[in-house]
């Protein structure tokens, strides 16, 4: 393989086609890793989480054929220089070289071998997290690290629970604990019977999309915690994902209204045959009618009509995940120090 150093953004740009192209067959699709969404993020540097970097994103090549990338970038963290994964830390919840399986090992072992002879990037520890605790990357980083005599570290971060989805709701519904699955049928069947109108829908209209952008940041700001989160450049962030998402395909913003009032909204991708929960909002007034968990059943109920095989809520402990029937997986860190 012969490796590239991509280290302007001109560069990054040029490569969009490739990038996705290679991420469908690699080891780790995840929509954090589409060339758009990495793209926003770092045009924001993830909405102002980073005070500066440098791309440091590297490419190999076999034959003239792009066969691996490391999305990485340069930056000072916990008082060192590192290279991190494009998408680090706080808003991209999956991230992971991209290449196919069976060129992993001799490319992570040759990615391994270029930076460490680049002397135009000074790094102390390749420090990657976010990775998913199955990632086939792991096991070889370790050995890969210790045949160079490097020290390898990893640490458990935190849950991402997960539902598989047997594409009929009732299904679905069965395979969870019989005290929520009463509870979830039990809310939506009020909501539908409720004297207002309540209705839900997905945005599908692109003329649309910039108001219906800021009704999910006004929903999420009635939650302090996601107020004091959604800067002004953190939502400029937020909108350019999303924009990048809808153009792309992968996007489902959806809303429950009643009486044409937004009452909640969910912020999710839907990408490789799977939802991904990527954030929501809820509008306080109408906690009467539990109006997340209806809009969440009915984004459920159309995802297992829709042939979706999984449901990810993605990072995070929240009751309601596992209500639904959510099971752990876990997110790690991996540090390579040299």
């Amino acid at each position: 393989m012969k490796y590239r150093l991509i280290s302007t953004l001109e560069d990054f740009k040029t490569l969009t086609h490739k990038w996705n192209g290679l991420l469908a067959d690699s080891i780790a699709n995840f929509p954090f890793l589409r060339h758009e969404y990495l793209l926003a993020w770092w045009a924001s540097l993830g909405g102002g989480e980073w005070d500066a970097g440098e791309l440091a994103i590297v490419t190999a090549y076999r034959d003239g054929d792009l066969v691996g990338i490391a999305p990485l970038f340069l930056t000072t963290h916990e008082g060192a220089q590192k290279l991190l994964f494009l998408g680090s830390v706080e808003i991209s919840d999956f991230l992971d070289f991209i290449v196919r399986e069976d060129d992993l090992a001799e490319f992570l072992s040759g990615l391994l071998d270029f930076l460490d002879t680049q002397n135009t990037l000074s790094w102390e520890s390749l420090d990657l997290q976010n990775l998913v605790e199955d990632s086939a990357s792991l096991l070889l980083l370790e050995e890969e690290a210790k045949s160079r005599g490097w020290g390898f570290a990893q640490e458990t971060l935190q849950p991402a629970p997960y539902v598989k989805l047997p594409g009929n709701f009732d299904e679905y519904l069965m395979g969870i604990k019989k005290k929520q699955r009463h509870e979830i049928r039990r809310k939506m069947r009020r909501a539908a019977a409720d004297e207002r109108e309540v209705t839900w829908y997905i945005v599908d209209d692109p003329e649309k999309l910039d108001k219906n952008i800021e009704a999910c940041c006004q929903l999420m700001a009635q939650d302090p915690a996601k107020q004091a989160f959604l800067t002004s450049l953190m939502k400029s962030q937020m909108k350019a994902t999303i924009h990048a998402a809808f153009e792309a395909g992968w996007l489902q913003l959806a809303f429950l209204e009643v009486d044409g009032e937004k009452a909640a909204g969910y912020l999710n991708f839907d990408y490789g045959n799977r939802i991904w929960v990527y954030n929501s909002g809820m509008n306080l007034k109408f906690r009467d009618l539990s109006a997340g968990w209806v809009l969440l059943g009915h984004l459920l109920e159309w995802a297992n009509k829709n042939n979706r095989t999984e449901f990810d809520f993605m990072r995070g402990d929240e009751r309601y995940k596992y209500k639904f029937g959510g099971v752990n997986r876990f997110v790690v860190r991996a540090v390579l120090s040299k």
